[in-house]
């Protein structure tokens, strides 16, 4: 076997979960991916000396952790909308677009099943789709960088507090202290989303069908039927975002639900959440990609819509720019 080969064979495995390890820390699944090349391009160069103290999977996480870290101190946090601000009460009033703001990214589905591997404990499997929930990498955000290692090192991999210690280069006693005090942040920062519905959910299905075809027949009653209450719609790379049953619909209605056929629903996972790829009609018939919509579902309804407007995600996605305008 040659030394290429020996490298692939023992570091391949470990990619899918490094790249949502970085998509955690760094709230981008662009400079997530662009951070894992970077990580094997040094875990290369540095593989002659690996002495095998420890496993190659800790050895990775040791090398992305300083990446991570290195990268998060020339960057900002990325937020959403609702990180910035209040929600807008006049469905009517003026956007306003924030394009200087580093803004978080949804995290595509075929990541997801790459992190999770061949790992088939329901319970784990529970958790890695819990804790990439955008909600919860939104509420990440508000931690320093190495209150976020720490988190996701011990709640979210569940490393011992040593080994999370050693390779963020604290004591156990500071990195348990930090783990305390990102937990008081997060529960602080993260919504209640104790009745969400599970994958599997056949009414979640159903809710999820109405919802594109309320939206694609430009029904705003038929959609205001499937919103909670206190749904709230966000729209990055815009700080405007709405909260209110009857502030979204009337803002959708007028916005987006101005004729039946114009806007063209595409079902997507992000963030192991439900969604779709928005395509809009084009005046010469054709549909051209308008935003990755990420939905939180609960039992109640959707809760929370957040629309990503970047065609730039679509790729991520596996998903054409453009699809033909018939069929």
């Amino acid at each position: 076997m040659t030394v290429n080969e020996d490298f692939a064979t023992r570091t391949g495995e470990f990619r899918g979960e490094l790249l949502a390890y970085c998509y955690r820390m760094l709230g981008s699944i662009d400079e997530a991916e662009d951070l894992v090349q970077e990580i094997y391009l040094r875990a290369w160069r540095s593989f002659d000396g690996f002495e095998g103290r420890s496993s190659v999977r800790t050895w990775l996480y040791r090398i992305a952790t300083n990446a991570c870290l290195t990268a998060l101190e020339r960057r900002a946090r990325r937020p959403l909308p609702a990180g910035l601000g209040g929600p807008d009460e006049d469905p009517a009033a003026p956007l306003v677009a924030g394009p200087e703001v580093p803004w978080l990214q949804p995290f595509p589905a075929a990541a997801l099943a790459a992190a999770a591997g061949t790992q088939v404990d329901p319970a784990a499997e529970v958790v890695s789709r819990e804790s990439i929930r955008l909600a919860f990498v939104a509420a990440l955000q508000y931690l320093s960088a190495r209150e976020r290692a720490a988190l996701i090192m011990r709640d979210v991999l569940d490393w011992p507090a040593a080994e999370a210690a050693e390779l963020l280069g604290m004591s156990t006693t500071a990195v348990n202290s930090a783990l305390r005090r990102a937990r008081d942040d997060i529960a602080a920062a993260l919504p209640a989303e104790d009745d969400l519905t599970e994958p599997g959910d056949p009414r979640r299905r159903a809710l999820l069908d109405r919802f594109a075809a309320a939206v694609e027949n430009a029904d705003a009653g038929a959609l205001a039927e499937l919103l909670r209450e206190d749904v709230a719609l966000e729209m990055p790379p815009l700080l405007t975002w709405f909260a209110g049953r009857k502030t979204v619909v009337d803002f959708v209605a007028a916005q987006l639900l101005t004729e039946p056929g114009r806007l063209r629903f595409v079902p997507v996972t992000a963030n192991g959440q439900p969604g779709f790829a928005v395509y809009e009609r084009q005046p010469d018939g054709t549909f051209r990609a308008h935003a990755i919509q990420v939905l939180t579902v609960t039992a109640t309804g959707i809760a929370r819509i957040v629309a990503f407007t970047d065609q730039g995600l679509f790729p991520s996605f596996g998903l054409p720019l453009t699809t033909p305008g018939s069929g």
